[in-house]
């Protein structure tokens, strides 16, 4: 036993010393000489950049290594001691002082780090660097592409703003509206020195300014991301919202207008600051009627009925339930990517990527996450905005979702006629393969309705969610689905696996840059 720890030992010094051979002395030099917390809110002149304490190396070798070269340095690191969580937390760093939530494929790439590595938990031990793998590839695309074209890293240090007192969450959305983006930096490296929870509260006005996808499901990213980097560096993961919603105030002072004016008109008309005498817990039939009204009211209304039902003391679970079923049923009825949304791997038909149904899915677990992690107001904020976002989805396009039959149809789910479940997964592999999203739909309906075990059909889809492309979904989405069907009532769990069958079935076929050359370092078959 000693001879095993003392070989563990020497891997992990082994792994240690490739890193600082990769990013060079200087930076390894600074290892033990500054606590992680205060690299992140330097003031000025005290250091060029931001210094991320003991994963400073890591993050550099992942920001510096160019891609066609980074898999074959870190295949080497994993197997000499460092861990899948050190590799996440360490690209996440990067990519937030490079990307800083201003570059779209940057923010994508970054949403993608820790489902990836949560899939790695459903996978056997010598498959489980995988989906890693594939996202760090793409890390290094996207930080190799910036640095390429000279552009600066997004997140400098900071200093805090001390001479006009404490900030407060109200100025800082305020500074950001009046798109000061240097006094909004300030403000927050200010509040960000209390707790990660009063950095994230103090965040979440700002955040709740708007509604889009990427506004919300960033934010939740990067507040999930402290429970690998440590609350130490909460002020850098943070700040990409504070960028991201800088940086398209103009387009979102236009568009949210409306709603900025509505939802404090609902605090006071609903007196939803005040705590509620009770929780009320909701059964399947109000869940069944709560989903139907999100799907079908206009978002002004749809976001004063969620308003009621916090006023009512409804559980904030069973409001997020209802929500998550609603914006499932866009991607069993959605129609697919009409002619003129078509782009390249997105063909006529498709609902991966950035369809309708993903992005309010993704939408909807993120408000979820937001609601159940943020103190009282921000949660009812949360609730309220994602009310009113799901029924913009509904009506704003003017594809009449209603009156489309939810997947699986049901001529196609009578021509499922075999049982078995090894059969039915056979079936499922080989539609998928053939792109037949009405297929594997019938199939997976199919199969739970005979009550085979969902690992099964899990095991199947999760390979693929690793092996395609995805158009920088594949992973958010497999979270989420994954995620909801855990905390589905049982009646409920069918749809979300139907849902992802279907965008598994849309987005195969565009295999993942470095899938690959990852199967080939971790020496396993390709597609096994």
């Amino acid at each position: 036993m000693n001879r095993v720890h003392d070989r563990r030992q020497f891997l992990s010094v082994l792994g240690r010393g490739l890193l600082v051979a990769g990013v060079g002395g200087p930076a390894a030099a600074e290892l033990g000489l500054i606590s992680p917390g205060s690299a992140v809110w330097a003031g000025s002149g005290e250091m060029p950049r931001l210094n991320f304490g003991p994963l400073e190396p890591l993050a550099g070798l992942l920001a510096e290594t160019p891609p066609e070269q980074l898999l074959s340095k870190v295949v080497p690191l994993l197997n000499a001691g460092t861990s899948l969580r050190e590799l996440v937390g360490a690209a996440a760093l990067a990519n937030a002082r490079a990307c800083g939530g201003e570059d779209y494929v940057g923010f994508h790439t970054f949403m993608a780090l820790a489902p990836a590595l949560q899939m790695a938990g459903e996978l056997p031990t010598g498959r489980r660097a995988l989906p890693v793998l594939k996202v760090l590839h793409r890390n290094a695309r996207c930080l190799h592409d910036a640095s390429r074209t000279g552009a600066a890293e997004t997140l400098a240090p900071v200093s805090a703003a001390t001479a006009t007192g404490p900030a407060t969450a109200e100025q800082l959305r305020e500074a950001v509206r009046a798109r000061d983006l240097p006094r909004g930096e300030q403000m927050f490296a200010q509040l960000s020195q209390g707790t990660a929870e009063h950095a994230w509260n103090a965040l979440l006005p700002t955040v709740c300014d708007g509604t889009d996808v990427h506004r919300i499901v960033l934010a939740h990213r990067a507040w999930d991301m402290l429970s690998l980097v440590g609350p130490e560096h909460a002020g850098t993961l943070l700040r990409q919202s504070l960028h991201y919603c800088w940086k398209h105030e103009e387009h979102s002072a236009r568009r949210y207008s409306g709603l900025r004016e509505l939802l404090p008109k609902l605090f006071d008309q609903h007196h939803l600051d005040a705590l509620p005498q009770k929780s009320v817990a909701r059964d399947d039939a109000w869940l069944d009627s709560a989903c139907q009204s999100l799907m079908t009211l206009k978002p002004a209304d749809a976001a004063g009925q969620v308003a009621e039902w916090l006023a009512a003391g409804t559980d904030h679970s069973a409001i997020c339930d209802a929500l998550a079923l609603a914006a499932n049923q866009l991607v069993l009825r959605d129609e697919g990517r009409p002619r003129e949304w078509t782009q390249p791997h997105k063909p006529v038909g498709s609902v991966h990527g950035d369809s309708i149904g993903v992005h309010a899915c993704d939408s909807a677990n993120a408000w979820r996450h937001v609601a159940l992690s943020a103190n009282h107001r921000n949660g009812c904020a949360s609730l309220i905005l994602a009310g009113w976002h799901l029924a913009l989805d509904y009506h704003e396009t003017g594809r009449p979702f209603h009156s489309w039959e939810p997947r699986p149809v049901e001529l196609v789910l009578r021509g499922v006629t075999m049982t078995d479940p090894q059969e039915l997964l056979r079936e499922l592999d080989g539609v998928i393969r053939e792109k037949d999203q009405e297929r594997a739909c019938a199939v997976v309906q199919k199969y739970c309705d005979l009550g085979h075990s969902h690992r099964g059909l899990l095991d199947l889809l999760l390979r693929y969610a690793i092996s395609e492309d995805g158009a920088l979904h594949a992973e958010k989405y497999y979270r989420t689905t994954t995620d909801e069907l855990a905390r589905a009532r049982p009646q409920h769990k069918v749809r979300q696996l139907v849902a992802l069958a279907r965008v598994t079935a849309s987005e195969y076929g565009t295999p993942a840059p470095g899938y690959d050359e990852a199967c080939g370092l971790l020496k396993l078959r390709a597609g096994a």
